[in-house]
């Protein structure tokens, strides 16, 4: 992968689109994951404002101290970032103080009150774009957003741009060892920090990363009958969630209407 160029052209990319928009810049949530990690970081090199944020929700301590440490890589490394946290436990327990109802009769309520930490997150980046100018920068990869619909709809997929949506996990890796981002982000285990309980990304899917890309670069040419052993149990997961997550993934329906029936 040719890394440096593919970071050049991200940058210029980015940096023209605020242009062309009108706009001063990004902001950008910070989880004290790699994919944030390499996002805030580019965003940062195009020297436009960059505004990047933690937002705790019962967060995992580590995940809180990775993220206040990005966000100080970047402060102190790009006098055109400002950085801060935005505690949104109490508004996440009020909300959840409403909406609760018995888990017995709602087996799904803790995968929507999961998806609710995702959009209050949503909210709040949007709330600071506005006020400063600045439009909301998504930090989804290609596996995450066009292979398994790994994300919360109007959550972390309520975005304005998304500069890495076209590059696999490994390659933000490999993106962010070059950009030479704090260990802990370099090496962070993917998860999505939205449950009570501490589970990994790969342990919520059921595999890798690597496992995934490498379906995800076949899929379309190849059946379950063409694989055996890990990669077929691979691919099942891989096609099971790929299906259910069209919803994300297409734009939403529209109901045509005929032209004849307007007059």
């Amino acid at each position: 992968m040719q890394t440096q160029q593919i970071i050049d052209h991200i940058v210029s990319w980015l940096k023209d689109y605020a242009q062309k928009a009108g706009v001063k810049g990004y902001v950008i949530g910070v989880s004290g994951g790699v994919d944030s990690g390499v996002v805030s970081t580019l965003c940062a090199m195009t020297g436009l404002k960059t505004l990047v944020l933690e937002m705790p929700i019962r967060q995992q301590k580590d995940q809180i101290s990775r993220a206040q440490e990005q966000i100080d890589f970047l402060k102190n490394n790009f006098s055109n970032v400002d950085g801060f946290s935005v505690d949104l436990n109490a508004p996440f327990e009020a909300l959840h103080d409403i909406f609760d109802v018995r888990d017995d009769e709602f087996p799904n309520e803790k995968l929507a009150f999961a998806n609710t930490r995702s959009r209050l997150r949503m909210l709040t980046l949007y709330y600071y774009g506005q006020i400063n100018g600045l439009l909301v920068c998504g930090t989804g990869n290609k596996v995450e957003d066009f292979g398994i619909g790994f994300y919360t709809k109007y959550g972390d997929g309520g975005v304005d741009i998304s500069p890495i949506a076209d590059l696999y996990k490994t390659e933000v890796y490999e993106i962010a060892r070059v950009l030479d981002l704090p260990e802990s982000i370099k090496n962070a285990i993917p998860t999505d920090g939205l449950w009570d309980v501490d589970r990994t990304d790969e342990q919520q899917i059921g595999a890798t990363y690597p496992e995934l890309e490498k379906i995800q670069k076949e899929y379309g040419t190849k059946t379950a009958e063409d694989y055996e052993g890990r990669d077929k149990e691979v691919f099942l997961i891989f096609d099971r969630m790929h299906k259910a997550a069209q919803h994300k993934i297409n734009p939403i329906p529209v109901c045509d209407i005929p032209e004849e029936w307007r007059d």
